[in-house]
């Protein structure tokens, strides 16, 4: 099968929308991540659902699937990077706010699951009340999501609570399997904290798998780095994609490279589809795996 590339929006927030659309478009990506932020969608601004339908019409008009990212520094509180989070000691319910809102985003622009995170466990808290705070606010998001047909796809981060896939799996475990909560893999962050490589990572999750951001990196370094200047051996990974069915957006991730997202993006793109390629070409089949549900 062929994979579907994206380019992740908030590696080009110099651009307007329109513009940022227009080149992806023309380079050949099919579709975006879109961060819910300042630069291209507010999702806090007046009128959130008229800015939102006005988005989806720009999609359209170029083609372009979309997925919603809920990663965005401030967005929340001007002075502390990423807060409040679902693990936050107070707060948390603005995180849930946004997470709603996103959402109802994703309803209308045609976005098939929301990625989000769990946030850094603050100092002196348990465990088990860890635990329960990221219940308590996937629980309490999962019949909104349900109502719009959206999947929660939760990543892991490295250095936040829910760091490895095998946390995922568990709160999954531990809310009795919702089919609506699933994975967001992010294929440098594989690298960086799992202990299996990104291809065994990727056919271990399956179905799992809601939505995919791909970047280099290096083992335990949380650098998002483009192709090339890491240690991730991509066409395994992109065969593993295939392997599984994955059908959704493989979205490039490189928040940092706004100041050359065009060349960088259709460097990007270059290297994937040679990856890819490459991943065609092999001659052993891969099979999914089964992890733990």
């Amino acid at each position: 099968m062929s994979l579907r590339f994206g380019y992740g929006l908030n590696g080009f927030t110099d651009h307007r929308l329109e513009d940022a659309l227009a080149v992806l478009a023309d380079l050949g990506y099919d579709g975006v991540a879109l961060t819910l932020d300042h630069a291209h969608l507010d999702p806090f601004a007046p009128d959130l659902a008229r800015r939102a339908a006005r988005v989806a019409g720009l999609l359209d008009r170029h083609g372009l699937g979309v997925v919603v990212e809920t990663g965005a520094r401030y967005v929340l509180d001007p002075r502390r990077k990423h807060e409040p989070t679902l693990v936050s000691d107070s707060g948390r319910g603005r995180r849930i706010d946004l997470l709603d809102r996103a959402i109802r985003v994703a309803a209308e622009v045609g976005s098939p699951a929301v990625s989000f995170w769990s946030g850094i466990a603050p100092r002196g808290t348990t465990r088990d009340e860890l635990w329960c705070r990221v219940e308590e606010g996937v629980t309490s998001l999962l019949p909104v999501a349900e109502a719009h047909g959206i999947d929660l796809a939760l990543e892991p981060e490295p250095g936040m609570f829910v760091e490895r896939i095998s946390d995922v799996v568990e709160l999954r475990r531990r809310l009795g399997s919702p089919e609506r909560l699933r994975l967001t893999i992010d294929v440098g962050h594989l690298r960086c904290t799992e202990d299996a490589d990104p291809a065994a990572c990727v056919l271990g999750a399956g179905d799992l798998v809601a939505n995919v951001q791909i970047d280099d990196m290096r083992r335990g370094v949380h650098e998002h780095l483009p192709f090339g200047e890491g240690e991730v051996d991509f066409p395994p990974v992109l065969a593993a994609l295939g392997a599984v069915g994955f059908d959704g957006l493989v979205a490039v991730e490189l928040p940092r490279h706004s100041h050359a997202a065009p060349s960088l993006a259709a460097s990007s793109l270059d290297f994937l589809r040679g990856a890819e390629r490459q991943a065609q070409a092999g001659t052993t089949p891969l099979r999914p795996q089964e992890v733990g549900r």
